[in-house]
């Protein structure tokens, strides 16, 4: 029989158009025995170590797919042993897992030796909570934290290994110690008189697989909760109409490109100003990023506030193609933008255009159709010295007023790559009206027309916004 060195351990039991932009369009009592100190690794003793198979990996994405460690190629699992008795009497002949790979041993006497031993290859630590002497906290500095707090060891181990599995081995009988090492962090306690060699084995293997469970829940709760914080900020970022007081009728859809978004480069608003006057906007920052979201965010918070103060027509569009230039993480970042000024009378508007394409007009007993979309302006953020002409419309008594950015008219028409269109889009908006659809109805119906159309969900941003007066 091989000869074995022993040792002393515990018990077991876990992301615009550019024609528009440029101003187009997982049954008996066991027996105590012994725990063998390998000879395959001789220099445990000096706190050195073989190289010893790596650790399952336990980011949220990895865990999510990776098997448990006995069903991988891998050479097995690997133990680090602290206990200050490296001349103990139990041993066994080997450890093995549930695949028959033998169990690899570690044995450190303090923590000094542990914190040498304790690689990325240790699955799991088996920790003496009677461990006294050389590398305990406060050693030889009188009332230590460790005689004042006896798991004082176990938290320093938790400290210097958060993402290892730790199983705490107690006395016989003393449940109270074991059961306040697991409220500390400890996978699991065990007794040191009630231990075998399969009881151990599967105790070490259950306490890193639920470590492994315990560090991918926290990480998934962690992401849910960051997910919840963010969709709580981008709610709070969408655009509260402005229009007390207003006889118009505000209908908007917003879906963007992101998967799982709130908010896209997309952004629009609406506002009455003290003098009736009823002002709209829409806009498109290119790319449908988080960072283009957020330039949307502040042009539309810029626009409102400089409508409140005043301006309007190429004065507005110049400032805020300042806050664009400041504001951008690229120079080549610009936005489309379509603003509309209706007077407190609903009968008359201006239009300024900046590579957006037209807003389309449906008067009462008329046909929907284009506004002009002629002298506009480019996008902001392309040309230094742009101006963008104010051009006057007239709306008439009833009527509808649809805008919308580029995400509308660029879904494809079946399986081939031609476009729905400007043209494409009113087509589809007189069908809508015709069949007497108005307000939400008309914009949820042509959206979902165009993701039909599109063969499934729009990839780029889709804002949109109806604006009627019925009397």
């Amino acid at each position: 029989m091989e000869p074995w060195l022993t040792l002393w351990s515990p018990s077991v039991v876990r992301r615009p158009s550019p024609h528009h932009a440029l101003g187009g369009r997982e049954g008996t009592k066991p027996m105590p025995v012994p725990i063998p100190r390998q000879r395959a690794i001789p220099a445990a003793e000096g706190g050195q170590a073989h190289t010893l198979p790596a650790p399952v990996p336990t980011s949220p994405d990895v865990a999510a797919h990776h098997r448990p460690t006995e069903q991988t190629g891998g050479t097995g699992l690997s133990l680090l042993v602290i206990e200050d008795d490296p001349a103990g009497s139990l041993g066994v002949p080997a450890l093995l897992d549930s695949a028959g790979k033998p169990i690899r041993i570690r044995t450190a006497r303090n923590l000094t030796e542990a914190e040498r031993l304790l690689t990325d290859d240790v699955h799991c630590i088996l920790l003496d909570l009677a461990l006294t002497g050389a590398g305990a906290p406060g050693a030889g500095a009188g009332a230590s934290e460790a005689d004042e707090d006896e798991l004082a060891m176990l938290k320093h181990v938790l400290r210097l290994a958060p993402r290892h599995a730790v199983l705490a081995l107690t006395a016989n009988g003393d449940a109270e110690r074991g059961a306040e090492a697991v409220r500390v962090g400890a996978q699991d306690y065990l007794f040191r008189d009630e231990l075998d060699e399969r009881l151990l084995s599967r105790a070490i293997r259950y306490a890193v697989e639920r470590k492994r469970a315990d560090a991918a829940q926290r990480q998934l709760t962690e992401s849910r909760l960051r997910a919840q914080e963010n969709a709580r900020l981008e709610r709070g970022l969408l655009p509260t109409p402005l229009l007390d007081g207003s006889p118009l009728r505000f209908a908007a859809r917003y879906r963007p490109g992101r998967s799982r978004a709130l908010l896209g480069g997309d952004f629009y608003d609406t506002v009455r100003t003290p003098d009736g006057s009823v002002h709209v906007m829409i806009g498109d920052v290119c790319g449908h990023g988080p960072d283009e979201a957020a330039l949307g965010v502040e042009l539309r918070i810029a626009w409102r506030t400089l409508t409140f103060a005043g301006l309007c027509g190429d004065e507005l569009l110049s400032t805020l193609q300042k806050v664009l230039e400041h504001e951008r993480a690229d120079d080549e970042i610009f936005a489309t933008l379509c603003t509309v000024d209706i007077a407190p009378d609903g009968r008359r508007a201006g239009l300024c255009l900046a590579g957006h394409p037209s807003p389309l007009i449906a008067r009462d007993g008329r046909l929907a159709e284009l506004l002009p979309y002629e002298n506009s302006g480019p996008a902001l953020g392309l040309l230094p010295n742009a101006r963008w002409p104010r051009r006057q419309v007239e709306l008439g008594g009833r009527w509808s007023l649809m805008l919308y950015t580029d995400g509308l008219i660029e879904g494809r028409i079946g399986q081939g790559k031609e476009r729905l269109g400007q043209e494409g889009m009113v087509e589809m908006v007189r069908r809508k009206i015709a069949a007497g659809l108005r307000g939400d109805e008309l914009l949820e119906a042509a959206v979902n027309e165009v993701r039909d159309l599109n063969g499934g969900d729009l990839t780029d941003d889709v804002a949109v916004l109806l604006l009627d007066r019925d009397r």
